[in-house]
């Protein structure tokens, strides 16, 4: 088994096919979309937990100046090769610093919960907090973990390279504590047989009311449904949702 760091540096040419499924469009569509409801008018973005820069390539067409943060250089790498228009860094999303304030910050994928624990997550809110400017937005998704199904699995297979990829994840949650664990697997089968790399990320487990007490401090809060075709309110039962987070003047 491969440590969290290592799957995620040995693989990272193979991020995008993991991802293939995600409608990268239909995500930053509708955060900009929520930007001009609630936003301050204004372009300047941050993306946290950037990835490969799927998302920031959206936004640079939407007309954003554009900035991404990432734990993993092999990952910033691929994202300045995929948006040489935008600026890249490697810093912990947890506890980042910027030169100046943007207007809009995003965290995609579920990405919140690689904070590994409610004081990391309260490190990150602060974070972001000094990151915008007074009016800008946070955006991010977010899943209760007093909703998760342990037996529950996403799945999908596509061809790459002459090779045959099955990539496989899942939420499991042990019932109590601040700690879940996002359980990975990728086979890989080609002329030579079949590769096969098992992980988990250790990530917080935290329920929306939980989650909304800690950005009220800072933030007006929005809690809205998982739907990226259209804006609506969370219905206080679905597991996923979005957060869209209004940072109150100074």
């Amino acid at each position: 088994m491969l440590s969290t760091n290592a799957l995620y540096t040995d693989l990272s040419g193979y991020y995008d096919l993991m991802c293939r499924d995600i409608n990268y469009l239909a995500q930053s569509s509708s955060v900009h979309r929520l930007n001009k409801m609630l936003g301050n008018g204004n372009n300047h973005h941050l993306d946290l937990a950037c990835g490969t820069g799927p998302h920031i390539r959206h936004f640079i067409d939407f007309g954003y100046q554009c900035s991404g943060l990432d734990l993993n250089q092999p990952m910033l790498e691929l994202a300045r090769a995929r948006c040489p228009d935008a600026s890249f860094m490697l810093q912990d999303m947890c506890q980042f610093t910027l030169d100046n304030p943007v207007d809009l910050i995003t965290c995609f994928l579920y990405s919140i919960h690689y904070s590994a624990s409610i004081n990391a997550l309260k490190q990150c809110i602060a974070s972001v907090y000094q990151a915008l400017v007074p009016g800008g937005l946070f955006v991010f998704n977010a899943v209760d973990k007093d909703t998760i199904c342990n037996l529950s699995a996403v799945r999908h297979s596509t061809r790459f390279d002459n090779s045959q990829f099955v990539f496989e994840s899942g939420w499991h949650y042990s019932g109590s504590g601040e700690q879940q664990a996002l359980k990975l697997s990728i086979a890989r089968t080609s002329v030579e047989g079949t590769q096969l790399w098992q992980d988990q990320h250790i990530m917080v487990a935290i329920s929306f009311a939980e989650l909304q007490a800690l950005l009220c401090p800072y933030f007006d809060v929005h809690i809205l449904a998982h739907d990226y075709d259209r804006i609506t309110l969370w219905d206080n039962a679905a597991g996923n949702a979005l957060f869209a987070c209004i940072k109150r003047g100074v």
